[in-house]
């Protein structure tokens, strides 16, 4: 059985890996491991360019897990995602050839540049880790995750996705444009790389005793641990609290909350909210939830799952700008 220490410092090596192939994106990779090891799914937004793939296709090399790409596009299939019947000639019957759903990590890249038919093929993969064929129900690889990416919802020939399935997504993190400093060392890594072209600094450095450090096992035992982190019952009213707020934000009548939001966050959000603070707190080298740890994954958590009013989005107020609004105004009791 490994011990808490020696998982905290796998995971730790996992992130200095991916962050070592992917610069100035250091919140972007914290936030794919602690969905990972909430066992949820991960969706990645920003412009094109901001290294999204990347991160995802870096994250997997590291793993050592099945990994799959599916690149959603207008004319893309739901049986393009999760498989079909082909008839086989010699044997006479059909027979199941799996899709790309079928890997331990799989990456939706551009997710909404496809229409709502396929979108929900995913979701039901999401929701209950298994899919549907010609009315049979096949269930997928275990561990089992979806790390989607896509271009903000006014970029031309997207689809905005259904907020059931925004709601699957554990967390939704925005890609933003690196600092100067950071695009130098982004200039100097790829330079490396096109001078390594058959062994480029990316397989290098992801695959680097990636057999040896980390396996299935070290991610079972890291979420056993993970569930096993202390929660205090201040913490616990904390995290309700603030879910509470985003469905009676008159209640703060000192702030423009009531203004901003149109709908409230389900208690899917609630328990979304409560596994990440561990998981943090768990990257964070302790056996117990502070505020921080609920104060440093809240964005990420419950942006996605706000429907903001008209009159928010007429000022060009953002949930990102909202979640920051909810931890001013509600206290820790």
């Amino acid at each position: 059985m490994m011990t808490q220490d020696i998982q905290h410092t796998v995971l730790t090596r996992l992130i200095s890996q991916v962050n070592r192939n992917v610069i100035g994106q250091q919140h972007v990779t914290k936030s794919m491991v602690i969905a990972l090891l909430t066992g949820g799914h991960i969706l990645l937004e920003g412009l094109p360019g901001t290294a999204k793939t990347r991160a995802v296709k870096t994250l997997a090399d590291c793993l050592n897990l099945d990994f799959s790409r599916i690149q959603f596009t207008p004319d893309l299939l739901p049986s393009d995602i999760t498989g079909t019947q082909i008839y086989q000639h010699e044997e006479g019957k059909l027979e199941f050839q799996p899709g790309p759903i079928f890997s331990s990590i799989v990456l939706a890249d551009e997710i909404n540049r496809s229409p709502a038919k396929v979108q929900a093929a995913l979701l039901e993969a999401m929701a209950e880790g298994t899919i549907t064929v010609a009315g049979e129900t096949k269930s997928l690889p275990q561990p089992f995750m979806v790390l989607a990416t896509q271009n903000p919802i006014e970029q031309e020939g997207t689809y905005p996705l259904p907020e059931a399935q925004m709601d699957r997504f554990v967390m939704k993190v925005t890609v933003n444009y690196p600092s100067s400093e950071s695009e130098m060392d982004i200039i100097r890594l790829v330079r490396d790389e096109d001078r390594n072209e058959h062994k480029s600094a990316t397989k290098m450095n992801a695959t680097f005793e990636g057999n040896e450090w980390f396996s299935v096992e070290t991610l079972n035992a890291a979420r056993e641990a993970v569930k096993q982190i202390h929660v205090s019952d201040a913490i616990d009213r904390y995290l309700v609290d603030l879910v509470v707020a985003t469905r009676c934000p008159e209640a703060y009548p000192q702030s423009d909350l009531a203004d901003w939001i149109e709908v409230g966050v389900s208690p899917r959000a609630s328990i979304a909210l409560d596994r990440c603070s561990r998981a943090h707190a768990f990257l964070s080298g302790r056996d117990f939830v502070s505020p921080d740890d609920v104060r440093a994954v809240a964005p990420f958590v419950l942006s996605h799952r706000l429907s903001l009013s008209f009159d928010a989005v007429s000022e060009g107020i953002n949930t990102t700008h909202v979640v920051d609004e909810l931890l001013r105004q509600v206290p820790l009791s």
